[in-house]
């Protein structure tokens, strides 16, 4: 039977408007793209409004996102680095893998399942999502922080775990003297076909991407770079392996090439929209049918399953010697099953070692368990940072200084060194116990205390100090100091980092003696030597600085007087920004306003 005109088009037009629909909802609401999409497919899925009636077909285009991403982040590792990363790969991973394995087919046993069963299981749940977590990364901002170093680490190692397990499978299925012999057939392919892809990414790549590049055709480039991604996973599933595994691979050998970031911004738009086809398609592919029937052993799986792994997680992270807050994360982020799990327990069932039924329920408890990880993700960050512990820190008491310093960060650091080096007493405090220790080791001495306290201020003496300098870098805590002196000290002489111009407008009103922006003279400094590299000699940049700060000092002085420039949004309250020179033919007339305004506010 024909498919009815525009079908295909309708259902394109559903799955775009699901996800443009449900994603800024779901951000909206802090639980992260991930859960939206999932959500939407299961509105628009076979258990929804029914719009899709095969979403495995959706699955198989929309893992190119997840192929798309590892290319991105293979990108990222150039190969000394994947190299420094071999411990946490091949220890720190491979002992996840193995311990939280352990744990959940040991569960499965004691619950009554046959041994090879609750391994099929238990190890297809220890197959993270590397699509959820690398998401959740990417919207944190962690993909290339060390703890996220750390998850990448694990999540390729469970990349080649996959090979190993199907092969475990073809063993145990219903005809072991042929896998047997296929085995050997299956690990000569896949070397093989990884020994190929080296030697094409050391050999092919770079001089196919010269000779496109003399072409001067974008849009051949954008193809080559879709070529190299869909080549080097293509190949790499003839042989067994990983198709995101194959995108990884050629993403690191082409690390080092001067095409690199043409390569990420030629990929990064279908990756996107990729990516969030496969979310839409896992969501479309649970069965709720199926979770009707057998809710409480589906339940059961979903909350035993990951409570096991997330113990098992935790205890690794820790073994490594991560922190409490880290494991916590981690533990968080990669308790779920994964989309692996769905080719393990296919090939499993093809091979009788699970039936249909225990496929389905499997399949619905590692779906189930990626939709909660945004959720178990948003709830650990409600959790309060434990408290830094303060062993081997100094805490002010009954200390006298000329200056003191509240805050010693970068900005306050190279401050302290003019009064220090003119043998100026100075007393520097601040409320990090990582920054206190670290001063301690360049030969600073600093303080523990909060310098938002008044009881940590007069422990700090600041009733004998002649100056009070307040250098920390979060405006909040600025305001909190400042409100505070001037409440119970109104005569110190207080002088304060600001953090942008709205809130030196704000100090200037609480009456601090002096304050200066925190990037304002690195940014006079920056553009006078951009324009002395461009050719300008030092008397037209010295004129040109002087200017533009005439001009800043006469529109803050506006604002300060209330005049028209200090307009606020009607909706955020907000001043509107306004460029910081004004054409010349305004210059003037701005020039008598701030005057007027200067003259009026001092009557």
């Amino acid at each position: 039977m024909a498919a009815e005109p525009g079908t295909d088009l309708a259902q394109l037009v559903a799955l775009l408007g699901a996800g443009v629909v449900a994603v800024p909802i779901f951000k909206k609401l802090g639980l992260g793209a991930v859960l939206g999409y999932l959500c939407a497919g299961l509105v628009i899925g076979p258990f929804g409004f029914g719009l899709f009636t095969d979403p495995q077909a959706i699955l198989h285009v929309a893992e190119l996102g997840v192929v798309m991403f590892l290319f991105v982040i293979g990108l990222e590792m150039r190969p000394s680095r994947l190299w420094g990363l071999r411990r946490e790969i091949f220890g720190l991973g491979l002992a996840q893998v193995v311990l939280c394995g352990a744990i959940l087919m040991g569960a499965g046993v004691l619950v009554g399942l046959p041994p090879i069963v609750a391994f099929v299981a238990g190890m297809g749940f220890v197959l993270t999502s590397t699509a959820t977590v690398m998401q959740l990364l990417d919207e944190r901002g962690e993909t290339t922080s060390p703890a996220g170093q750390r998850i990448v680490s694990i999540l390729l190692l469970e990349d080649l775990a996959i090979v190993p397990l199907l092969a475990v499978v073809a063993l145990f299925g219903n005809d072991p003297g042929a896998a047997h012999e296929s085995r050997w057939v299956a690990i000569a392919t896949a070397a093989g076909v990884v020994a190929a892809l080296l030697a094409a990414g050391r050999w092919l790549l770079n001089p196919m991407f010269r000779i496109l590049a003399r072409a001067n055709a974008r849009e051949v480039m954008t193809a080559a770079a879709l070529l190299v991604v869909l080549g080097a996973a293509y190949v790499m599933q003839l042989g067994g392996l990983s198709m995101a595994l194959g995108a990884f691979l050629a993403g690191v050998l082409l690390s080092e090439s001067s095409f690199r970031h043409q390569l990420e911004a030629d990929i990064e738009p279908f990756r996107g929209i990729l990516l969030g086809l496969f979310f839409l398609g896992v969501g479309m592919s649970l069965n709720l049918s199926v979770i009707a029937a057998q809710w409480p052993l589906i339940l059961g799986a979903v909350i035993g399953y990951m409570v096991l792994k997330g113990v098992g997680i935790f205890a690794v992270a820790r073994l490594f010697k991560a922190s409490s807050r880290e494991a916590l994360t981690r533990t968080a982020m990669m308790a779920q099953g994964g989309e692996f799990a769905f080719v393990l327990y296919a090939a499993a069932t093809s091979a009788g070692i699970l039936d249909g039924n225990a496929n389905a329920v499997l399949t619905a408890t590692v779906i189930i368990s990626m939709a909660l990880t945004p959720l178990v993700v948003a709830a650990i960050r409600l959790i309060p940072e434990p408290k830094p512990s303060l062993d081997g820190l100094d805490v002010a008491d009954g200390l006298e200084a000329s200056v003191l310093m509240i805050g010693f960060g970068r900005f306050g650091q190279i401050a302290a060194q003019f009064l220090l080096s003119e043998g100026i007493d100075v007393t520097a405090i601040d409320s990090d116990p990582d920054m206190v220790r670290s001063a301690a080791r360049f030969g600073f001495k600093v303080y523990y205390g909060d310098g938002a306290r008044l009881d940590v201020l007069r422990a700090a003496g600041i009733g004998s100090a002649r100056l009070v300098v307040v250098c920390t870098d979060k405006r909040e805590n600025t305001d909190r100091i400042v409100e505070l002196i001037r409440s119970e000290y109104p005569l110190t002489t207080l002088y304060v980092r600001s953090y942008d111009r709205q809130h030196t407008l704000k100090l200037r009103a609480q009456g601090v003696d002096f304050e200066m922006r925190e990037t304002f003279e690195s940014a006079f400094a920056f553009g006078m030597k951009s324009l002395e590299e461009l050719g300008y000699d030092a008397e037209r940049i010295a004129e040109i600085s002087e200017d533009l700060r005439a001009r800043e000092a006469n529109r803050l002085a506006i604002q300060m007087a209330g005049g028209r420039i200090s307009y606020t949004d009607a909706i955020t309250g907000k001043l509107k920004p306004e460029p910081l020179t004004v054409p010349k033919r305004q210059a003037k007339a701005l020039n008598e306003e701030a005057k007027q305004a200067t003259a009026e506010a001092a009557e």
